[in-house]
């Protein structure tokens, strides 16, 4: 399958009018394309997308991939997709765009998306009617918890949400609403925030995913280097005695383990 031409379709009336090249919201061009390109990349060893040249052709809107070559596992992802919907064997990274994809196109009248090649007999289409599920649900769970981050990004006027890098560099997106972003007071882009959010969360991987904002928490980020230098000075005015602070609490607790 060698030198094999991809090709990945958006099909949005949404809008009231029918996506095509010749006219596209930005917002879902951006989002689109991006997602091409995880899917496409998977998870980075057997693809480079950044000089990955394609075509943006009509139906509706599509881009098609000049020829691959050398890509034996995307080309099994796409077999084991068109024939089965239970995503068990793919790679994380193109499950998790699935999912999303299945997410949004039974969240939005209209929408869906279609994977063309060569060797199917058929597209693979994602749609309200498709049914794209991980074998690993059952390890999914729906939490409330509090996140921090760096608000990289707020707003948007169909699915308005936050982009908050994490402080392991990963990047959340957390769906809100307009009300919220519109009566918070606060300029919290660029800064680190403390959000509180409803999302699942994998109790095996510790992912989160489809998080929504329920509010923003206001906490004291700054350090206050007299109350730390404070407690330093009372801290050793209170272990001066002790010879060997470690030994010490060994001996409390028993001996040393």
């Amino acid at each position: 399958m060698d030198g094999t031409r991809i090709t990945v379709a958006l099909d949005d009336q949404s809008g009231g009018f029918e996506v095509s090249p010749d006219r596209v919201r930005l917002g879902d061009l951006v989002r689109f394309s991006a997602d091409v390109k995880e899917f496409l990349q998977g998870d980075g060893k057997e693809l480079d997308t950044r000089n990955l040249e394609v075509q943006v052709i009509r139906g509706s809107f599509a881009l098609q991939t000049f020829p691959l070559v050398g890509v034996p596992k995307l080309f099994s992802d796409l077999r084991a997709l068109h024939d089965s919907e239970l995503m068990d064997v793919i790679d994380a990274k193109r499950k998790a765009v699935i999912e999303r994809w299945q997410k949004a196109a039974r969240s939005v009248r209209g929408l869906s998306y279609k994977i063309s090649a060569p060797f199917f007999d058929r597209p693979l289409v994602v749609s309200a009617q498709s049914d794209f599920r991980a074998d690993d649900a059952d390890h999914w769970v729906v939490v409330e918890r509090y996140v921090r981050g760096e608000i990289q990004e707020a707003g948007g006027s169909r699915r308005p949400n936050a982009h908050v890098k994490l402080p392991s560099g990963n990047v959340l997106i957390v769906e809100t609403d307009k009300e919220l972003l519109r009566t918070d007071k606060i300029n919290r882009l660029y800064k680190t925030a403390m959000l509180r959010i409803k999302a699942e969360y994998n109790v095996k991987t510790r992912e989160l995913r489809n998080a929504r904002l329920l509010g923003f928490v206001e906490y004291a980020a700054d350090v206050d280097e007299a109350d730390i230098a404070r407690m330093t000075r009372h801290g050793a005015e209170a272990w001066k005695d002790v010879p060997d602070a470690s030994a010490w609490v060994d001996e409390l607790r028993g001996g040393p383990h």
